[in-house]
C-alpha cells in the first residue's frame, strides 16, 4: 500500500466533524489494506508509531519541514514503517547523527503533504479526530464484526495493531480468544461526573460509594513472588514503589490483578495533594530518599483476576466481594452501598472531613468496560473541576518574572482533534510549580514571541473554576470564570482530557439555558 492512501485519508478525516463518516472513511482504507500491512494502518492512524517513540526531538523534526522532497507520491507504507524500525533501534556512538541522516533521507523521498503527516505523527499531533474510540469502530465495521467485542479485545490487549491483525485472520473467535494476562496492563475503566450525590443516585439509583482517593491510579499484578505496577497510562512504575510491591507480595494469593490508588498520606493519615504525591512517579528519581519522606499507600478498589478466576465480565458486586476475599480491610478502599440520599450524604461528608476529594458512585451490575462510555462509574467531587490542555503559557512579570506563568487552556474536540480554547490562569500555583512548568513547558516548545511560549498540546491540568459563562473572545463561545490550577495530571493522556461537548452540558445544566448546536470550531493548532 502505498503511503499516499494513508495520508489522503488521514487529509479527509481532519475535514469532516462526522463521526460517522470518519468511522467510513477508516474502515474503507482498513478493508483494502493488505494483511501484513494492516497493523501499520491502525497504528498511524490512530496519531502513533508500532514502535513507539524513537528519539527524533523537536527541533530536528522542525528543521525537516523546509526539506525539498518530491512532487510526485512513492513512498510504500513497508519501506517508512522499515525506517523507523530501523531509526528506532539506533543506539551508542554517533547515533544521533546517524538518525538525522536516515530520517532526511526518508523525508526527502516524501512529497510535502507526506512528509507534513509523517512529521505530525512523530509528534504525536495529527489532530484528525479519529481517536481510539473511532477506530475500534472502523475496525468493527471494516471486519463485520460486533464493535462490543472489538473493543473488550482492545481493553484487553492494549493494542489496536493486534486486535486489528487477530479480526481480519480469526474474526470473532480470535478476539474471544484475546483474554486477560498477567503482566500486561489492562485499559482502565473510567467514570463520568455526577453534578452531586442526588444527581448520581438518580442515575444509579442503589449505587455502591467509595472514597475517590486523589491519589496515583495503579494497576498491580501479581504471579507468585513476581509483582509488577503499572500507572494509568499503561506505564511499568514498578521500581518507582517498592513498599506497594513488597505489601502485594506478602498476600497468600497466588495471581492478582488489582485497580487502585497510590497516595502520600501526611503523619495524620490525611492524603497529600497530587502533585506531592506524583513526586514519587517523576522523571528523576532518589526512591530510597523519597520513600523515607513520602511514603506511599495503597487502596484498592476492583478486581480484574483472583488466582485462577478471571473476573473482567462479573459484575462489580462480585468483583469487590472477591477483593475482599484476597486483600485485608485496610487495603481496601472505604465503601457503602446505598439507596438513600442522606446516607449517601453522610459517607460523602466523611470522605471530606478525611481529605479525599469526593466519591465515586457505582453501578452494582456493570462488568469492567475501558474508558468512560456510559454512566457506570460516576465522580462526584466538592469542587467544579476539568482536565483540560495546556497549549501555551504567557512570561510572568514582577515576582513571577523569568517564570511561565499564564496557562493558555483548552478542552478537546473530539470531532476534529483540535483544542478549543476556554481561557488562562495564573492562580493556584506555587514557586515550586512554577519553577517546574517553565522547565517542562519548554520542552514541548513549538515557538514564542516576546510574551508567549506555545506548546505541545501533550500536557493534561486539572483547573478548578467557580462557573463557565458565555464569552465572544474564545472561538468556542464559552470561558470559565475564575479558573485556578489544581494539579498537572501527567498521568493522564491528552484524549482522557474533557471535551467541549462536556463543557457546554455543564453551561447548560448550570443555566438552563439550550446553547445552539456546535458550529465547526477552529483548532489553535489547526494548520497556518
Amino acid at each position: 500500500m502505498k503511503l499516499a492512501e494513508v495520508v489522503e485519508t488521514s487529509r479527509q478525516i481532519a475535514e469532516t466533524r462526522s463521526r460517522l463518516e470518519k468511522t467510513r472513511l477508516l474502515s474503507q482504507l482498513l478493508a483494502k489494506a493488505p494483511s501484513s500491512e494492516l497493523p501499520i494502518v491502525v497504528s498511524y492512524l490512530s496519531g502513533r508509531l508500532p514502535q513507539g517513540r524513537i528519539g527524533i526531538g523537536h527541533q530536528t523534526l522542525g528543521a525537516m519541514r523546509a526539506l525539498l522532497g518530491v512532487t510526485a507520491p512513492a513512498l510504500n507504507l513497508r519501506d517508512v514503517h522499515d525506517a523507523f524500525s530501523e531509526l528506532g533501534e539506533l543506539s551508542g556512538a554517533g547515533s544521533s547523527a546517524r538518525r538525522t541522516e536516515l530520517l532526511r533521507n526518508l523525508l526527502g523521498r516524501a512529497t510535502e503533504v507526506e512528509r507534513d503527516f509523517l512529521v505530525r505523527l512523530l509528534l504525536e499531533d495529527l489532530r484528525q479526530g479519529s481517536l481510539e474510540g473511532v477506530m475500534v469502530e472502523a475496525l468493527a465495521t471494516a471486519s463485520s464484526l460486533n464493535v462490543e467485542s472489538v473493543r473488550r479485545a482492545f481493553m484487553l490487549s492494549g493494542d489496536l495493531a493486534i486486535v486489528a491483525k487477530t479480526a481480519r485472520a480469526e474474526g470473532e473467535a480470535g478476539l474471544a480468544n484475546i483474554a486477560i494476562e498477567l503482566f500486561r496492563p489492562v485499559r482502565s475503566m473510567l467514570a463520568s461526573t455526577a453534578e452531586d450525590i442526588a444527581d448520581a443516585l438518580r442515575t444509579l439509583e442503589v449505587a455502591a460509594l467509595e472514597y475517590k482517593i486523589d491519589g496515583a491510579r495503579i494497576q498491580v499484578h501479581k504471579s507468585k513472588d513476581r509483582v509488577r505496577v503499572y500507572s494509568r497510562r499503561l506505564n511499568d512504575v514498578t521500581d518507582a514503589c517498592p513498599e506497594i510491591v513488597e505489601t502485594i507480595g506478602s498476600l497468600p494469593s497466588r495471581r492478582l490483578v488489582l485497580d487502585g490508588e497510590a497516595v502520600a498520606l501526611r503523619a495524620d493519615g490525611r492524603p497529600h495533594t497530587f502533585q506531592t504525591t506524583m513526586r514519587r512517579f517523576g522523571r528523576r528519581l532518589d526512591v530510597a530518599g523519597l520513600r523515607r519522606a513520602l511514603p506511599l499507600t495503597s487502596f484498592y478498589f476492583d478486581c480484574l483476576l483472583l488466582d485462577e478466576e478471571i473476573l473482567v465480565d462479573e459484575r462489580y458486586e462480585n468483583r469487590v466481594a472477591r477483593l475482599h476475599e484476597a486483600l485485608p480491610g485496610e487495603l481496601i478502599v472505604p465503601r457503602i452501598v446505598t439507596a438513600k440520599d442522606e446516607e449517601a450524604q453522610s459517607f460523602s461528608e466523611k470522605a471530606l472531613v478525611a481529605g479525599h476529594e469526593g466519591v465515586m458512585a457505582k453501578a452494582l451490575h456493570a462488568p469492567y468496560q475501558a474508558g468512560s462510555r456510559g454512566k457506570a462509574w460516576l465522580k462526584v467531587k466538592s469542587a467544579h473541576t476539568l482536565d483540560l490542555v495546556v497549549l501555551a503559557a504567557e512570561w510572568g512579570s514582577g515576582r513571577r518574572r523569568g517564570w511561565l506563568s499564564n496557562l493558555h487552556l483548552g478542552a478537546r474536540d473530539p470531532e476534529t482533534g483540535g483544542f478549543v480554547m476556554l481561557g488562562k490562569t495564573f492562580k493556584g500555583m506555587t514557586d515550586e510549580i512554577l519553577k517546574w512548568q517553565t522547565e517542562r513547558l519548554q520542552e514541548l516548545e513549538i515557538s514564542r514571541d516576546e510574551w508567549t511560549v506555545r506548546v505541545r498540546p501533550e500536557l493534561v491540568a486539572e483547573i478548578a473554576f467557580n462557573d463557565i459563562q458565555k464569552s465572544p473572545h474564545y472561538e468556542g463561545g464559552l470561558a470559565l470564570r475564575f479558573a485556578r490550577l489544581k494539579a498537572y495530571r501527567e498521568d493522564k493522556r491528552v484524549e482522557e482530557a474533557d471535551t467541549i461537548d462536556t463543557v457546554r452540558a455543564l453551561y447548560e445544566k448550570q443555566t438552563g439555558e439550550r446553547l445552539a448546536p456546535a458550529q465547526a470550531q477552529l483548532s489553535l493548532f489547526g494548520d497556518e
